[in-house]
């Protein structure tokens, strides 16, 4: 999972792509990387329960999470297995906690 960095020289859009104000998060598991249907949506669990708890400290902006790359299925036998869902949440805390700092 990444975070994308804009940097000075990219253009800033002129104008909001939406209408409301607020902190909007979305996530993003292909099945390139995580081939059953249980997995994907124990991931997508983990990076809303992990967000909401990040949201107050989120800039006020649509952010997008997607899984890059997959997880060891030899490592994770079981789709919802707690070693999954412990890495899953210590790589997501990791980057909501880089995205809040400023």
């Amino acid at each position: 999972m990444t975070r994308l960095h804009l940097t000075e020289s990219d253009p800033a859009p002129s104008k909001a792509l939406f209408g409301v104000a607020g902190v909007w998060l979305g996530a993003m598991v292909p099945k390139r990387w995580a081939k059953r249907a249980v997995t994907r949506s124990t991931i997508k669990r983990q990076i809303f329960e992990i967000g909401a708890a990040f949201e107050s400290k989120l800039p006020q902006a649509a952010h997008l999470i997607r899984l890059r790359g997959a997880f060891d299925r030899t490592r994770y036998k079981s789709a919802t297995s707690d070693d999954l869902k412990a890495a899953v949440r210590l790589e997501l805390q990791q980057l909501f906690a880089e995205a809040v700092t400023p």
